[in-house]
């Protein structure tokens, strides 16, 4: 079959969602994914409860981004899949070419825009708000929350909205030092909101059993992958076809400039392919969403797709962060026991201060780690610039060797004593951070590539300035020792290169003005009524959450739409 109802490209969070709302419509569906099958239920793709050393490389990062079990297949860096960079851009761009996408193994915090979120501009008059607000999206968030399932507490926090939760872990110990010390300074720290499953909610799921490694992927669909709990169970329902390694290169369009479909290179056989539809779907990510829309000129669409605004491309952003260590004196030497709890933190502390009495217009939200999680390669690298925050019972520093039993007696003494937290927070969306088409590189499909252009502001570089003031705050007033100099104004306090919190958002934003955005409010391209985007490329600002959750929630949104259009026939 090659002609479909839908061509949706992509698997991850928006193209999963809209393939499980589509199809069930009754829709014929066609997902189009870029790289390979996944189901970490099956044993030929299972990572999770696997020791360290059944890698060759005992886990360590030389072959995928975050060890040889993390659950992406791909990174910032593919072989044959280049980008490239202009003046002095540091942006990374991290694809996981699988079934499911970067749902596989992200950290599952599951958070709401709130309402300040969609209106910014009219809050600080920088950048723009959405043509949307939270009370639009709202109903589709409640859905998102009953069909995926996140744990969390209704906090009747304004701009944190509650939604419907399943009940969240106990923290554990290190998270209850981080409570402590937030209630010496007011700093809220409240149970986090985790697309974790702490009790069934169907007969095809299991509940979390606590082994945290949710970046494996869960071999009991425990936690939320958009494969396992949307493209999966579609395909079984009937209506939809998975196409596998399958690189898209464009949108095929008629005379009119309407979307006929796709076109794609088979990494099989290395030949071009083509699909029909009568409604193209893209959720291959916002900057491979962008690259598609870039590389589907025609004479109707002579700079892209949609793309008369000249907007196509511009306005990407990603969230800001930084981090910082410690060391809990006091839990030196802790009885060792098992305390894994969900593959991500337990408590987090919402954004808790008014930025109209600060230097920076945005704000951030707390990630907090540490424990005593199974050890991986480079566990214990570092010991000697460790040494001197360790006392022996004499209060000298540095009690032991740096190689045999010594190092062994430090190693254990430090496991489970270590604490970070990362900041992220929210960018303020710039026309000149941008994807283009890079002239002359191809990859090797002979698709032309991105390239990319990306300076932080004075904006983030000050948010970053205070989240390592708020790090060095709370450790102090929980006691734990500061390890490492506290990054300064020449390496912008630590902030995080654009792009390696792997949130980009904002490459082909909705707006009701087609001369100054790509898409209408639904998600629908100004200039070819026939195709719809539902990955983040939409978004016109991130705010300081984590974007899957509205991604599929606006992603259920723009499904339904889809369908009313076509019923009405005003598409297709």
């Amino acid at each position: 079959m090659d002609s479909y109802d839908v061509i949706i490209v992509g698997s991850g969070a928006g193209g999963g969602m809209a393939s499980k709302i589509l199809s069930e419509s009754g829709l014929s569906v066609a997902v189009v994914e870029a790289g390979s099958d996944f189901d970490p239920a099956l044993e030929e793709y299972r990572t999770q409860l696997r020791w360290p050393w059944e890698s060759p490389r005992r886990g360590a990062n030389t072959v995928r981004a975050f060890g040889d079990f993390d659950a992406a297949y791909g990174g910032w860096d593919i072989e044959g899949e280049p980008y490239t960079r202009k003046d002095g851009t540091q942006f990374d761009w991290f694809r996981s070419r699988m079934v499911g996408g970067r749902t596989n193994h992200w950290g599952r915090i599951s958070l709401r825009f709130g309402p300040d979120d969609f209106k910014r501009k009219s809050i600080d008059g920088l950048g723009d708000d959405w043509p949307i607000g939270y009370e639009d999206v709202a109903p589709y968030y409640d859905r998102v929350d009953k069909i995926v399932g996140v744990f969390g507490t209704k906090e009747g926090i304004r701009n944190e909205p509650d939604g419907y939760f399943l009940p969240p872990p106990k923290p554990r110990l290190h998270e209850l030092a981080f409570m402590k010390g937030g209630k010496k300074i007011n700093l809220p720290v409240i149970p986090s909101r985790i697309s974790v499953l702490t009790r069934p909610v169907n007969n095809e799921r299991g509940a979390c059993f606590f082994c945290a490694q949710c970046n494996r992927a869960c071999q009991v669909y425990g936690d939320f992958s958009a494969g396992t709990v949307l493209v999966k169970p579609a395909i079984k329902k009937g209506n939809v076809d998975l196409y596998t390694y399958a690189m898209v290169r464009k949108v095929t369009t008629d005379e009119k400039g309407e979307a006929t479909g796709i076109s794609y290179v088979s990494k099989v056989d290395m030949q071009e392919y083509k699909l029909k539809a009568r409604v193209v779907v893209l959720g291959a990510s916002a900057c491979e969403s962008a690259r598609i829309m870039m590389n589907s000129s025609s004479p109707r669409h002579p700079n892209g797709i949609s793309n008369s605004s000249g907007t196509l491309g511009r306005y990407l952003h990603d969230s800001t962060g930084a981090s910082r260590s410690a060391l809990m004196p006091e839990f030196l030497g802790r009885d060792k026991y098992n305390e894994d709890g969900v593959g991500s933190m337990h408590v987090y502390t919402p954004w808790w201060l008014d930025n109209k009495k600060l230097d920076f217009p945005r704000g951030y939200h707390l990630e907090f780690g540490g424990g005593m999680r199974m050890p991986n390669y480079g566990f214990g690298f570092g010991m000697d610039s460790m040494r001197k925050y360790i006392k022996d019972e004499f209060g000298n520093a540095g009690p032991n060797g740096g190689y045999g039993a010594g190092l062994k007696k430090d190693i254990r003494s430090v496991y489970g004593a270590t604490v970070g937290i990362a900041g992220r927070g929210e960018s303020v969306p710039q026309y000149d951070n941008y994807c283009e088409i890079d002239p002359n590189t191809v990859d090797k499909f002979g698709i032309p590539v991105l390239r990319f252009h990306y300076k932080w502001t004075d904006h983030e570089v000050k948010q970053a300035r205070h989240m390592q003031d708020t790090f060095e705050e709370i450790f102090h007033a929980m006691g734990a020792q500061v390890m490492g100099n506290k990054p300064g104004a020449e390496i912008q306090y630590g902030l995080a290169a654009p792009g390696r919190i792997i949130h980009e958002v904002g490459t082909a934003r909705m707006g009701d003005d087609p001369k100054t955005s790509v898409l209408n409010k639904y998600a629908q391209a100004h200039e070819c009524n026939n195709l719809f985007v539902v990955d983040a490329a939409s978004f016109v600002s991130q705010a300081d959450k984590n974007p899957t959750w509205t991604i599929m929630a606006l992603s259920i949104r723009t499904s339904e739409y889809i369908v009313d259009q076509l019923k009405k026939k005003n598409i297709g």
